[in-house]
């Protein structure tokens, strides 16, 4: 049973995260805290296994999207090892901050999170591009395999700092930080949409490698159900990295936003309670 729940949840994480460019881990993580520990159906399960859980799986959520994308050619690699570098820091300073938290905090912690979240998504084409960063950073031109050119940029050093955080958040939480990605690369560095999510995606697989060190080091990946997250992951990455170059990722995001939400508000109250 425990291995069929599993499963289930990292397919999903898996299509929706490669999907969307989210990188799955806001699918895993509360849905395990959930049905894995509030409903006892996982009881050897603690916050820090889930995240060492979820970072594995968005390693092989990563890599499947990834080796997807570059067929299209929509990755940007030199943003990608960009971006990379500077959240190199920031997921071993998650990971560390990870191992202090007990049960009620991280629930606290990881519903703001999760609330933060769905605002993004919710509010995320209400904001206007913005000129500035490409105008006052590296500016780069490139080419699709339609022919297409798009012209973005950003200055490196703002780069480095906002993805410092977003990997101290994935560190923390076992998320891929996507969701804070590519708004970011799309409203402030003028990524276009679909460049943005492939290069996520790369992201998630570069930084999750690192993260994954770092929660191995901390003993925080129960490697007996790894077995359950690995192909559920692959194949549901396979399948939403197909998916987004023939639908429209309004549907999920709205559904997905709403979900955030919920699940914040309730993290929070158990948190608290």
């Amino acid at each position: 049973m425990t291995y069929a729940i599993i499963l289930f949840f990292s397919l999903c994480s898996g299509i929706i995260g490669a999907l969307v460019g989210l990188g799955g881990g806001v699918i895993l993580v509360p849905a395990l805290l959930y049905f894995g520990i509030s409903q006892g159906m996982i009881p050897e399960l603690t916050p820090q296994k889930i995240v060492g859980l979820s970072v594995i799986m968005m390693i092989f959520i990563g890599l499947s999207s990834t080796l997807s994308y570059i067929k299209s050619g929509t990755v940007d690699y030199k943003s990608g090892f960009i971006l990379f570098a500077g959240s190199i820091p920031g997921t071993f300073v998650g990971a560390w901050i990870s191992k202090q938290l007990d049960l009620p905090s991280f629930n606290l912690y990881f519903g703001l999170l999760l609330i933060v979240l769905s605002l993004i998504l919710i509010f995320k084409n209400r904001f206007k591009p913005i000129e500035w960063f490409k105008n006052h950073g590296m500016q780069i031109t490139k080419t699709d395999l339609d022919g297409k050119s798009y012209t973005y940029g950003y200055p490196i050093w703002f780069a480095f700092v906002m993805t410092f955080v977003i990997g101290m958040m994935s560190g923390m939480f076992g998320i891929g930080g996507g969701s804070m990605i590519v708004p970011m690369l799309v409203i402030l560095f003028l990524f276009p949409p679909h460049i943005a999510v492939a290069t996520s995606m790369f992201l998630v697989f570069l930084t999750s490698l690192v993260n994954s060190a770092s929660h191995i080091y901390f003993g925080h990946v129960p490697w007996h159900l790894v077995l359950a997250v690995i192909p559920g992951a692959y194949i549901g990455a396979k399948v939403g990295a197909a998916w987004n170059k023939r639908l429209g990722s309004d549907t999920v995001i709205f559904i997905l936003r709403m979900m955030l939400l919920i699940l914040g508000i309730r993290s929070i109250v158990v948190g608290l309670i």
